[in-house]
């Protein structure tokens, strides 16, 4: 781990870290306005700009790729000039899924802070481990945990909803073919 990569994986980041993350929980919530599972990605350049920043759309877009992750490396490719996107820091609400960990990998990003863990289907560390397989010709580094809860809560309160929503629209149905 090179030099710069060490000290932004410090405790004296946390601060910067969340600050940025936060920034990522508003991307999320977007996406939630949106009926879009609440995933928000940001992604930073090495001088500590914001060139990438996006929610899931999948639905939106009719796209099963949007996810927020792609979208904010494309941004973020597109602000930099180039496929490679060393020196960048990507931020996301939830741990990537395979899909977006393999973008990951061929962007050849060297840090990926996320907030909420997927035991289930993560991507990155968590059941696939992609960004850390040393066959792979990229590895990240990874900073799970950070805002945890309130990352955690947006997911939460999104798929409390949908369930709330969908047994009215099963309960309106049941109402309608007992006439």
């Amino acid at each position: 781990m090179n030099g710069w990569l060490a000290d932004a994986m410090g405790e004296e980041f946390r601060f910067l870290h969340e600050q940025r993350m936060r920034l990522a929980l508003g991307q999320a919530r977007r996406a939630a306005e949106e009926g879009e599972v609440p995933v928000g990605a940001v992604i930073y350049d090495a001088a500590g700009q914001l060139v990438g920043k996006a929610w899931n759309q999948t639905r939106t877009l009719k796209d099963p790729t949007a996810h927020a992750e792609v979208l904010a490396i494309t941004q973020a490719a597109s602000a930099a000039g180039d496929w490679r996107l060393e020196g960048h820091i990507l931020y996301v609400t939830k741990e990537p899924c395979p899909m977006c960990a393999g973008a990951i990998v061929l962007a050849r990003i060297p840090l990926v802070v996320w907030g909420v863990s997927d035991p289930l289907r993560g991507g990155a560390v968590s059941r696939f481990k992609i960004l850390q397989t040393p066959e792979l010709n990229h590895r990240a580094e990874v900073l799970p945990g950070v805002l945890e809860g309130e990352c955690a809560a947006v997911l939460k309160g999104f798929f409390r909803q949908r369930r709330i929503e969908n047994k009215g629209a099963r309960d309106e149905l049941r109402e309608t073919s007992d006439e």
